[in-house]
């Protein structure tokens, strides 16, 4: 399709002729279908609420056409409106624009879902299993349309996905705001989602798909390396310097974020092993060479183990299977496995995002729709032979962790053998262990880019910026953080050759204010002076310091009593929005699932300009430290080492810090 046929048919948005219905595309792997919850009214609504987009001389077709993706599917994706051009990132200029701003946006909207990067892209759903950028297409049609139109004095405003308008408002307010799965508190369990999702009313944004910040599983690539380098730094056997050479790291899911894992492994220099039931998720990962080999024989995987062990390879091993089974067999062989974890989608357990043990991938499916019952029971029954494996293998030594997808949370409303005596849990979350006191409390997180440009050569000078920004702020940091920034740099310069770039143009890497600040100074300077050919946008995992309060991740190691509250991620937001931010969210839901989490995001576009040096500096300072100051008020030793050195430094900051009690005050008293 030429560019000015692309540009008219986003410009058209909602066609008024329908569309022919696209051919169901069996290659592309589709999300399950969903339980069938609604009443007969209810489905009378949802259909309604999905005509509500077009004019009534088509309601006859559509609503006949909306009731049978209901039945089928258990919602309502509006398939014939499914664009028929090639969903990719494309460069800014091929975007129809009044503001390059919105036209950024566009981008990462389209990078969100394209086929090589979203899990389910025809159901709109970027990874996770329900992570969602729209719930239907002529959402995203809609959007697409008003993002066209927009100036930089106009704000749209998006409700779970449902485009409500543009308004005007001011060059310095975000050009979006979006808002995913805000539900009232009595309305947030797991079950409320499923019914007010196929009603069409919210859905679930998942922490980067619905906020148009996703870049692929290089985002949770860089997470996981960091997190295997300090958990190799945990274990006895890794040696002083924390070598994983030999070493094995057992874990499951290569689907969406999860398929991280094994390229993750292979930059810190382990053994990966990583289940994944379903076949074409394994086969993708193949062949980005993110998985070096598959096995679907465990007897083979064991041997193959042995010998990687003994010659200390480098080497990623997906085992097209169950994860129980892999465990099981692991255990009975007394395999020994230095690092283990599990990376399922158990925010989601019951529709897609946990396959039990003893089903085929295809009866899971089936059965997970047409006696729901019976399936949770399968679940439960699977999470409890799984952890009965992990235990054998922890209690021999290997170094097991959360790895914030509720997978303790799951195997403990499970039943399993999950639990210490005084009701906590055996294993550590990664953000207790590692992940909170190494990165989070002294200010490191997920800082991302995208260059819009689409071009190589541009993402290749961001990266000799960023590493030539970091090497500088090495020689003079503190020794509290010199092992971070070490890791980091570390991780820039081999970016290139680790070819992480899946979709946009887009890097990562973990970075504190400091490093943010000045490394986007850096990325605006070179855009004025033509060194950098487009605009970039910056943005981040919510998975980071300020952005999400969620009491079994990001904020695990909050130890005050507030971890189940939510200000954070709602300050968050609403600071970032008024400090420059291009547009912001805020998600009920994420990683570890419906009501367990809020998170808050921004996407922020740097286009050389004087006001974008002074809204990065004043809105990353603040996206940073909201967090620190919350987490020093929680009395967390690194965030109160990070704040008073930031109080030292800003003459603007006032920060309210912590009296210390003694223990044995507070012992005497009871």
């Amino acid at each position: 399709m030429d560019s000015k046929t692309f540009k008219k048919m986003i410009q058209q948005g909602i066609p008024d002729t329908l569309p022919e219905m696209p051919v169901y595309d069996k290659a592309i792997n589709h999300a399950p279908k969903r339980k069938d919850i609604l009443s007969k009214e209810e489905k009378k609504l949802a259909i309604r609420n999905a005509l509500r987009y077009f004019p009534e001389m088509h309601h006859a077709k559509l609503a006949k056409e909306f009731a049978d993706e209901l039945k089928i599917y258990g919602r309502i994706y509006m398939h014939r409106f499914r664009p028929t051009y090639k969903m990719i990132a494309r460069p800014i200029s091929q975007y129809p624009n009044r503001s390059k701003k919105a036209a950024a946006i566009m981008l990462m909207i389209q990078n969100n879902l394209d086929e090589a990067v979203a899990q389910h892209p025809h159901e709109l759903i970027t990874y996770g299993g329900n992570g969602a950028v729209f719930q239907n297409w002529a959402q995203y049609l809609l959007t697409m349309k008003y993002l066209s139109e927009m100036t930089d004095e106009q704000t749209l405003v998006m409700y779970s996905g449902h485009p409500l308008g543009l308004f005007p408002s001011s060059n310095n307010a975000p050009r979006v705001v979006v808002t995913n799965g805000m539900m009232i508190p009595n309305y947030s369990k797991p079950g409320d989602w499923e019914k007010y999702n196929a009603l069409g009313v919210t859905q679930y944004g998942q922490m980067t798909a619905g906020s148009y910040m996703y870049i692929g599983s290089q985002g949770i690539v860089h997470g996981t390396t960091i997190t295997l380098l300090n958990a190799g730094r945990k274990i006895k056997s890794a040696g002083k310097d924390g070598s994983l050479a030999g070493k094995i790291f057992v874990s499951s899911g290569l689907g969406g974020m999860s398929g991280a894992q094994p390229k993750a492994a292979v930059i810190a220099g382990a053994i990966a092993v990583v289940a994944e039931v379903n076949p074409k998720v394994v086969e993708k990962r193949h062949k980005q060479g993110w998985v070096n080999e598959v096995y679907t024989e465990l007897d083979g995987l064991l041997e193959r183990i042995k010998t990687a062990v003994k010659k200390k390879e480098v080497v990623s091993l997906a085992y097209q299977g169950n994860i129980v089974d892999l465990w099981e067999k692991l255990a009975k062989a007394k395999m020994k496995v230095e690092l283990g974890s599990d990376q399922t989608s158990l925010h989601n357990p019951f529709a897609g995002g946990y396959y039990p043990v003893g089903l085929l991938l295809e009866e899971s499916n089936k059965l997970m729709t047409s006696n729901p019952a019976a399936f949770k029971k399968k679940v439960y029954d699977s999470l409890k032979r799984q952890v009965n494996a992990i235990r054998k293998l922890a209690d021999a030594g290997m170094y097991f962790f959360d790895y914030g997808n509720a997978f303790l949370l799951e195997a403990g409303r499970a039943g399993a053998n999950i639990f210490k005596k005084d009701g906590a849990f055996i294993y550590p979350s990664y953000v207790e262990d590692i992940m909170g006191p190494i990165c989070f409390d002294y200010g490191f997180g997920p800082f991302r880019w995208v260059c819009t440009s689409c071009n190589p050569k541009d993402l290749e000078l961001t990266d000799t910026i960023a590493a030539n920004v970091l090497e500088k702020l090495y020689k003079k940091a503190p020794p509290e953080i010199k092992q971070q920034l070490r890791d980091n740099i570390h991780w820039i310069k081999e970016a290139q050759k680790n070819k992480l770039v899946v979709g946009s143009q887009a890097r990562i890497l973990y970075a504190d204010a400091d490093g943010r600040i000045a490394i986007a100074k850096a990325f605006n300077k070179a855009i004025r002076d033509g060194e950098i050919s487009a605009p970039i946008v910056l943005g981040r995992d919510h998975h980071d310091v300020s952005g999400t309060d969620s009491p079994y991740r990001e904020t695990a190691n909050i130890y005050d009593g507030s971890r189940y509250t939510a200000d954070m991620a709602v300050q968050n937001v609403i600071g970032d929005s008024f400090r420059g931010a291009t547009w912001v969210s805020i998600h009920n839901g994420g990683g570890v699932g419906w009501g367990e989490v809020m998170n808050g995001g921004f996407g922020m576009v740097l286009d050389g300009s004087a006001d974008a040096d002074k809204n990065l500096e004043a809105m990353l300072f603040w996206d940073v430290n909201n967090g620190i100051a919350r987490r020093a008020w929680a009395r967390n030793s690194g965030a109160l080492f990070t704040a008073k050195r930031e109080v030292k430094r800003s003459k603007k900051l006032q920060i309210t810090l912590p009296n210390l009690v003694q223990d044995k005050l507070l012992e005497r008293l009871f």
